[in-house]
């Protein structure tokens, strides 16, 4: 079937997208939605300029769109982005990286069915622990670059997840009572390289502590380089 899949850049939607490659959905293009404010209730703000990159990595068209990041007309702005997607490239299915918020997950699938789509949701309800060691285990490698959760240190910070980050997050997670998957926000991610990436991506960025349990990577330039 052919399908487009809704893109952030960071470790679910590129573990989702990567899940429908292998179920045999024909990815045509990727949609990423731009909120204009980070406390979007629908999309992800951190990094999302830089997705251009990628989708040159994985060599897919992407369809931009900026949103409001308002709460009721994002759904709009959603519906705008699947159809450009519906009329240029024939789109029957939607791929997301949706893992628990039904908020985001129920929209969705609204907007979707109103157009005609089906929707493809394979991380939905995962077991968090078992997510998070697939992720590295398909070889996503996913920086972390953003971290605000007591009990998560800032030294992950900059950091490419790996099976001695999972174990220590998953560790953390159950002394501390975050999610292991940072399904609540407790950190952000960007990858750098996977399986679907024709080219790596080299990032160079800084580090900016914002509280003992708060800090960003800043990326300032990305460069595609050969694998």
């Amino acid at each position: 079937m052919n399908a487009c899949a809704l893109y952030s850049g960071g470790k679910d939607s590129n573990y989702a997208l990567h899940l429908a490659c292998l179920k045999g959905f024909d990815i045509k293009c990727l949609i990423t939605l731009k909120p204009r404010r980070e406390d979007s209730w629908m999309f992800h703000y951190p990094m999302i300029d830089y997705t251009d990159y990628q989708a040159k990595a994985l060599g897919l068209p992407q369809i931009k769109v900026e949103t409001s990041g308002i709460k009721d007309k994002e759904l709009s702005e959603l519906r705008y982005a699947l159809e450009i997607a519906k009329e240029k490239y024939n789109i029957e299915t939607v791929v997301t990286g949706a893992l628990l918020s039904d908020y985001q997950r129920m929209n969705i699938n609204m907007v979707s069915e109103e157009l005609g789509l089906s929707v493809y949701s394979p991380l939905w309800r995962k077991n968090q622990e078992d997510y998070i060691r697939d992720i590295v285990n398909h070889g996503i490698k996913a920086l972390i670059i953003e971290v605000r959760a007591y009990g998560l240190p800032l030294k992950f910070l900059g950091r490419v997840i790996d099976e001695e980050i999972v174990e220590e997050v998953i560790s953390r997670a159950k002394k501390y009572g975050f999610n292991p998957a940072f399904e609540g926000g407790e950190a952000e991610t960007f990858v750098i390289d996977a399986p679907l990436f024709k080219y790596a991506l080299k990032v160079h960025g800084r580090k900016v502590v914002i509280s003992e349990y708060e800090g960003r990577y800043i990326i300032e330039k990305v460069e595609l380089v050969e694998k």
